[in-house]
């Protein structure tokens, strides 16, 4: 099937973005002496997210159906899919694996954890409430008629009922952008709490899971 113009451009932007994201994990996963080169990698590692959600925003601004079937993804990457990327809870689950396993995070204080547990419950009613209003928006995307509709709309046709699918397409970006603002808000709330190597360590785990996933 022919990508439409959106498809195109975000697939080009997203296969440099991961190539970009794997060249940092060489970074990510060394170890370093000095506080600063730390704090450089994190800088660089925040840029290099906050670009992907502004080049996803403007995207999904011109085609936002194209977010919620994504044909730049692998399978894998697929599977793991919620709500047009990450789900924001498996922050959580990273560094609870980081930490039983030795490999990083293992000098978390007992406030730092008792914090992250705090953010933990809070994403969860987050994450709920996005789900909520994704079975809203499937129960207008049940309806055939409106489907076809924005089939249409998409192909550059005449959408018929003009405002009904402007409705239902922005109803869409709303909810992807519901779920970007989650994913954004526990990125931040736990590089918050933590210290520069942590952030690293936390970062790397992050970055390599993605990319494993990419391959």
């Amino acid at each position: 099937m022919k990508k439409t113009p959106t498809e195109e451009k975000f697939s080009d932007f997203y296969e440099k973005w991961v190539c970009q994201l794997e060249e940092y994990l060489i970074h990510l996963l060394q170890d370093y002496t000095h506080q600063s080169d730390y704090e450089n990698l994190i800088a660089k590692m925040t840029t290099h997210h906050k670009n992907y959600y502004r080049v996803k925003w403007a995207a999904a601004h011109d085609d936002v159906c194209a977010f919620f079937a994504p044909v730049w993804l692998t399978p894998l990457e697929t599977a793991y899919l919620w709500v047009t990327g990450w789900k924001p809870s498996a922050m959580f689950r990273f560094i609870d694996t980081l930490r039983r396993t030795g490999r990083g995070l293992v000098d978390l204080t007992e406030d730092q954890v008792k914090k992250i547990e705090g953010l933990r419950v809070k994403i969860k009613m987050e994450e709920e409430k996005v789900e909520r209003e994704m079975e809203r928006q499937q129960v207008g995307l049940a309806d055939r008629r409106m489907v076809e509709l924005v089939k249409l709309k998409r192909g550059g046709g005449d959408g018929g009922d003009e405002v009904a699918v402007v409705a239902m397409l922005s109803g869409l970006e709303r909810m992807m952008k519901m779920g970007d603002c989650v994913r954004l808000k526990t990125l931040k709330g736990l590089l918050d709490m933590m210290n520069p190597k942590q952030c690293v360590e936390l970062l790397a785990a992050q970055s390599m899971f993605h990319v494993q996933l990419r391959k």
